[in-house]
């Protein structure tokens, strides 16, 4: 797998032919300057205000506030998510918030699950329960159910899919969630609330 997609600045999205999984890599991604010029417009607010109504998530939207430059972007982004004593605030990795297996062995599940589909990870840009990662991951499947044509091959995919998100992504997006809503940048809560609240509605419907 490698990094995730970039979306093109001045372009929105039209939420209903956007794949959220590459959109919410693309969104906690590391720092770069298309990156920063996407979630700089004008319409990003009220574009992520209306993805907010369309998942139902609860209250009122929030004001979403970016950044002023990319230096501060890239500053807040790497003190949240990269730095810190013992570790950082809110560490994108899985291992990080799940204590009650060892480290190697979540990440050699992840891999296992990458397996199915044939997916590797690239050890010099991620690692296998990285966000990142397991968002390109759950992408792949869900892209692939879409194009499935045998009934069979669609029911396993979307028991492939609603496992890896019970097993690893709601195991600790969960309890990263609370640790954001203290980081004194707005901006990187709010675009995890709708994570989290699309991953619950996804495994909704999986379930289904």
């Amino acid at each position: 797998m490698t990094k995730a997609v970039e979306l093109e600045p001045n372009r929105l999205l039209d939420w209903g032919q956007t794949d959220l999984y590459r959109f919410f890599a693309f969104a906690f991604g590391p720092p770069t300057k298309e990156r920063y010029a996407w979630f700089s417009q004008p319409g990003t607010p009220g574009a992520l205000r209306e993805l907010w109504q369309q998942l139902s998530c609860e209250g009122q939207f929030p004001e979403f506030i970016w950044f002023p430059d990319f230096e501060s972007y890239e500053a807040a982004y790497i003190a949240v998510f990269d730095v810190g004593v013992p570790e950082p605030p809110v560490p994108l990795f899985e291992s990080a918030h799940d204590k009650s297996r060892p480290a190697q062995e979540l990440v050699l599940e992840n891999t296992y699950f990458y397996d199915v589909l044939g997916l590797r990870v690239d050890p010099v840009q991620s690692v296998p329960d990285h966000l990142v990662t397991q968002l390109e991951f759950l992408s792949a499947v869900a892209y692939a159910g879409e194009r499935a044509e045998a009934e069979p091959s669609i029911q396993d995919l979307a028991r492939l899919e609603r496992e890896f998100l019970e097993r690893h992504v709601l195991n600790w997006t969960g309890s990263a969630r609370k640790r954001i809503k203290t980081s004194p940048f707005p901006s990187f809560a709010i675009l995890f609330a709708l994570m989290c609240r699309f991953f619950d509605s996804r495994y909704q419907k999986l379930s289904y």
